[in-house]
């Protein structure tokens, strides 16, 4: 369910990303906690047309009774609707309308050792995720590899230095640009398989690492899990998150299905059940959104796993996957965005 929220405050990052804090009335206080790493929903009419997208949360986790904050990095996306009118039209005292946050791209406090490479706006969730665990757990360390094109371009720069003046021994910090020459650091050059896999194991103990984090481009996270897999890292410690899939990869992944002459989709969402025919060509969420306006999505891209689902009965084909670990296709939860259905039944439950 969307929430109206007003926005409290907009700063400017780099020129074209900023943060925009959201203020949560005292009655949704507990909806809205997060966990560090979640994302929010927002949604907004633009030109008669809703739009729907996912954005991080970048602000520590608070704990009761102190009140969350929700503050979001949003980039300039190239044609990006949304993200065109919050650089250029939002204002301070705007409402905006938010889904309370989800995601499973989390990192709860705990003991341990954890680094994250991560690309662009792959900072946020991941800037979380930090502040939170070394502000809590005494004893934590975090280990962030970040790759931005220049220093100017860099999101989140004052906070991620202030973490590192706060917790000294505790943060490690390696910066890499790929288009910009840097006094101390790492040469110019993107971050590939080759260059992280020798990188690695001169920064940490990779062995004794208990949680990786990847998030940011969809080219960076495959060349950083490729480099975690040469350096026999357990998968079960690798989490990651794409914020941006290159047009060459979604075609590469995209596998031909052939959809029965006649399906039903059977559907559970908020307690409620329903059938519905499956038209050609449709994926099921689209075949659910006809009759329940309320189903549960945002970037239909199979990106931000907003409307993941559990498989209850028949076969499904998605399209691409780039939300869902392998444990949680292997335990049966599928995007319906990207589902077609194989058999001439299918059931989902989204309230699994």
């Amino acid at each position: 369910m969307f929430h109206p929220l007003r926005v409290g405050a907009i700063e400017r990052l780099t020129d074209d990303s900023v943060a925009v804090t959201l203020t949560v009335p005292a009655e949704l206080r507990e909806l809205f906690r997060h966990t560090p790493g979640q994302h929010l929903t927002v949604r907004h009419s633009l030109d008669g047309e809703e739009i729907r997208r996912t954005y991080s949360i970048c602000a520590p986790a608070a704990e009761e009774p102190t009140e969350p904050t929700l503050r979001v990095g949003i980039r300039l996306v190239d044609g990006g609707a949304f993200s065109t009118y919050a650089l250029k039209e939002l204002a301070v005292g705007d409402r905006v309308e938010a889904m309370p946050p989800i995601g499973r791209f989390v990192l709860a406090p705990r003991t341990g050792r954890f680094v994250a490479v991560v690309g662009g706006s792959g900072i946020t969730p991941v800037l979380s995720m930090a502040a939170t665990l070394l502000a809590r757990e005494p004893d934590a360390r975090f280990c962030l590899i970040r790759s931005d094109r220049t220093a100017g371009s860099t999101m989140f720069l004052e906070e991620v230095a202030d973490l590192k003046d706060r917790y000294p021994d505790r943060f490690q910090l390696v910066t890499a640009l790929s288009r910009e020459e840097q006094q101390a650091g790492l040469p110019s050059g993107r971050l590939d398989r080759t260059r992280l896999a020798t990188l690695l194991p001169a920064l940490v103990r990779v062995p004794e690492i208990d949680g990786w984090f990847l998030c940011g481009p969809f080219g960076l996270v495959q060349e950083a899990e490729s480099a975690l897999r040469t350096l026999g890292v357990d998968r079960a410690r690798v989490h990651q998150e794409i914020f941006h899939v290159e047009s060459e990869a979604t075609a590469a992944v995209r596998p031909r299905t052939e959809i029965p002459a006649e399906s039903v989709l059977t559907a559970t969402l908020d307690g409620r059940s329903g059938n519905w025919p499956v038209r050609e060509g449709e994926s099921l969420l689209e075949t659910l959104l006809r009759s329940r306006s309320d189903a549960p999505y945002a970037c239909k891209g199979g990106v931000c796993g907003t409307c993941r689902a559990f498989l209850v009965s028949g076969e499904v084909r998605m399209d691409r996957n780039f939300a869902l670990e392998p444990e949680e296709t292997d335990a049966g939860y599928v995007l319906a965005c990207q589902s077609h259905p194989v058999t001439s039944q299918v059931e989902l439950d989204f309230d699994h």
